[in-house]
């Protein structure tokens, strides 16, 4: 009987001593781990500068711990930037050119290296743009129109600003040329064209009154203060869509994705329409 007692105590004892331990030294405790914090580098067309710098604030102070790094460019420039290894989650551009030059599913002529960036089911067309016949300030060569350019040009007496030919807005006017039947070399070898290396280029030359008259986005012409007196139809150049999509490269495609959701709300889509684009997610 004394040794069961004697047993029975070593055991409570055991016990007590087993429980004190698990007091002094809890398990620890498992939190669930802070939200990553997100960089976002977006690559886009120069003619969307004010619009995105702004919907992009927006959207960081909606998601602290988002934070969206933007590239403006010609697209042409920022094609070459993705090709070549830039960091990029987003690439928008002013030209679908641009981005089925990325794109493996485009046409084989016009990507012609091959080149496989653009995922697929995140392509959209999120955006059209009219290209604007814009004057500086007093109109001093009382250009009214394309056909009133055309004129002045054949005549030699007004110099023109337009976009490179690797720029979206060059490639666009190149058409407007060829539309009213003038030479974009024989212009330019008498000195009434004079280039861009990106649509703000142009626009900075227009606003500078540095030129008598440039041919840009309505957007731009907007942004910068300037008249637009007028602006080119469809048959002059089609329609100037901008796609956009997630590249395959991206670190973030998930957040990449949600930042180009927000694109497609109402509230982004005020803020591209009060410079004069059309939404049209």
């Amino acid at each position: 009987m004394k040794k069961s007692i004697a047993l029975l105590l070593a055991l409570c004892l055991s016990v007590s001593l087993l429980a004190a331990c698990g007091q002094s030294n809890p398990a620890p405790q498992t939190t669930a781990a802070p939200a990553e914090n997100v960089e976002l580098f977006v690559l886009a067309a120069a003619s969307m500068q004010e619009t995105l710098t702004e919907l992009g604030k927006t959207y960081e102070a909606a998601n602290p711990g988002v934070k969206v790094t933007f590239t403006f460019d010609s697209s042409g420039t920022l094609k070459k930037q993705i090709q070549e290894g830039a960091a990029c989650d987003i690439f928008i551009s002013a030209g679908q050119k641009q981005m089925n030059q990325l794109d493996i599913s485009a046409d084989k002529e016009v990507n012609t290296e091959g080149l496989d960036f653009v995922v697929a089911e995140s392509r959209f067309n999120i955006l059209e743009n009219k290209v604007a016949l814009a004057v500086p300030e007093g109109n001093p060569k009382n250009i009214l129109s394309y056909d009133d350019l055309k004129a002045h040009l054949e005549a030699g007496d007004a110099v023109l600003a337009m976009g490179d030919a690797d720029v979206p807005v060059g490639q666009y006017t190149q058409k407007i040329l060829a539309y009213f039947g003038l030479s974009e070399e024989e212009l330019a070898g008498k000195g009434v064209i004079t280039y861009g290396s990106n649509v703000k280029d142009v626009t900075s030359k227009v606003s500078e009154a540095a030129v008598d008259a440039g041919i840009i986005y309505q957007t731009d012409a907007f942004s910068a203060g300037l008249t637009i007196v007028d602006t080119a139809a469809k048959d002059m150049c089609g329609q100037v869509i901008y796609p956009a999509s997630v590249m395959k490269p991206s670190a973030h495609p998930e957040a990449a994705r949600a930042f180009l959701d927000f694109l497609k709300t109402p509230e982004a889509g005020a803020v591209f329409e009060k410079v004069g684009f059309t939404p049209l997610s």
